[in-house]
């Protein structure tokens, strides 16, 4: 008990929003889970779900310092030490190993030092081709020891050195993966969109599906979900695993794709983008739950559908792009729902929207109210009768406001052609030196006359 005490203490303690703290078991196994992926984001994620999930938590925390000590970044490993001390100080895992971060430090400072020199030398022989790969091994090992922003500006070198298209490919991919681990994602999706949209690009499809798993990552970061689902529908299912083992896994792209479709897609764009993809369906076979829920919300079986997305939202906080954008798809998601049951009708009884979406006993109109205030939801409450009513639009009104609309576009082009005409007659038009001589007028920058209204204007003021 005591131990669990001190996981809730430090979740709380590091989790800025109470609601990101799963308090129930998970139905994650953490060891199948972890092994989807490689490099640095199996720690971050394992990181996450301990700072996440008070079940995993110690299990969690431990993974992640073995996982810091089979690399070379110090720093993540205090980081997960220092963590697991505060729940678990009896674990052997956290006793610190002194020893191991004074050697693994000075090896770091060694290769670093070893590798700027040899970049030196080439740079002062003009080796073009030996500046880049080492740049690009430098690169790598600054990722390896934890200093990222170093990396950057090593693989940012590399673009200059860069001459065939999977040279400038590996080195946009190279970018975009740190990128996504400073968490700058303007950033990704601009390196990620580089890859595709160079020429004869088709020979590295393993390239552009990663770099659409990248993209799609980058837009979920920045908010925008619309873009996000559309990189993900567009990823290569043939591209191996291995090419984006460092992102995401093949189960977290049906993840990603089927709840940001859900959020920003219509039931015929679902149907067909989603469910009848021939690429994203393979996809959606490893995780049978969100094709199911897609399934019922095309099929119009909303409550069924927002029943599997509740029973599997405590394993989405533990992803570690999803989790800060759970909360805000699900209540897209469930808005959307309420809105594609009430469409069919001119009225609804709240009790019949209330059994459908609420929970026994509570009640739903705060939030039909709010989706009212917001404009998602076309409709009036009647608190006497309890009965939520369609607002139809008024045909005579939407007619007058077309037709008033139509009149001011001609006034205004009226008045645009009278200016026009106004202009021309007074000899005030601008015209090019072509078009002058080609009219007998005289060019002067800025303003042309007819040479007859030139010379009127020269006789009235008494010029010779």
């Amino acid at each position: 008990m005591a131990s669990s005490d001190a996981v809730l203490a430090l979740l709380t303690q590091v989790n800025e929003d109470s609601k990101a703290i799963v308090r129930e078991q998970s139905k994650l196994d953490l060891e199948s889970y972890i092994r989807n992926y490689t490099e640095r984001t199996r720690f971050e994620r394992l990181i996450h779900i301990g700072l996440t999930s008070v079940p995993l938590c110690i299990e969690s925390l431990k993974a992640a310092v073995n996982e810091a000590k089979l690399g070379t970044d110090t720093p993540r490993y205090k980081e997960a030490w220092d963590l697991l001390r505060k729940v678990a100080p009896n674990e052997p895992e956290a006793q610190r190993d002194e020893t191991w971060i004074e050697e693994t430090d000075k090896t770091a400072k060694s290769v670093t030092s070893h590798l700027e020199t040899v970049l030196k030398g080439y740079k002062n022989n003009l080796v073009k081709e030996s500046i880049r790969m080492t740049n690009e091994e430098l690169g790598k090992h600054f990722e390896k020891v934890g200093k990222l922003p170093a990396a950057t500006e090593a693989f940012g070198r590399m673009r200059q050195d860069v001459s065939t298209t999977k040279q400038i490919v590996d080195c946009s991919l190279l970018l975009a993966g740190i990128a996504l681990q400073r968490k700058d994602w303007p950033s990704a999706v601009a390196h990620a969109t580089k890859v595709w949209s160079m020429p004869n690009v088709q020979e590295h499809s393993g390239s552009v599906g990663t770099s659409r798993i990248i993209a799609g990552v980058g837009y979920i970061g920045q908010g925008n979900y619309t873009e996000a689902a559309r990189n993900f529908l567009m990823a290569d299912y043939a591209t191996s695993p291995s090419d984006y083992s460092h992102i995401a896994s093949p189960n977290d792209i049906a993840v990603y794709g089927g709840l940001l479709s859900l959020a920003t897609m219509d039931r015929n764009s679902l149907q067909s983008r989603v469910l009848e993809s021939q690429n994203f369906r393979s996809f959606l076979e490893t995780e049978p739950q969100i094709r199911k829920a897609i399934s019922l919300f095309v099929n119009g079986r909303y409550s069924a559908c927002l029943a599997i997305l509740e029973s599997t939202r405590a394993d989405y906080l533990l992803d570690i792009y999803l989790f800060k954008h759970v909360q805000d798809l699900y209540a897209k998601i469930r808005s959307k729902c309420i809105m594609q049951y009430f469409i069919p009708f001119s009225c609804v009884t709240l009790e019949s929207l209330e059994s459908a979406f609420a929970a026994p006993g509570a009640s739903l109109e705060d939030e039909l109210l709010a989706m009212i205030r917001q404009g998602t939801l076309k409709a009036k409450i009647d608190t006497k009768n309890r009965l939520l009513v369609a607002v139809q639009p008024d045909p005579r009104a939407e007619m007058q406001r077309q037709a008033l609309q139509v009149a001011h576009g001609y006034e205004k082009e009226a008045t645009e052609r009278l200016r026009r005409m106004g202009i021309v007659c007074s000899g005030l038009e601008v015209v090019g030196p072509k078009k002058a001589q080609a009219h007998g007028q005289v060019f002067t920058p800025g303003l042309t006359m007819d040479s007859s209204f030139l010379e009127e204007s020269q006789a009235a003021e008494g010029w010779s």
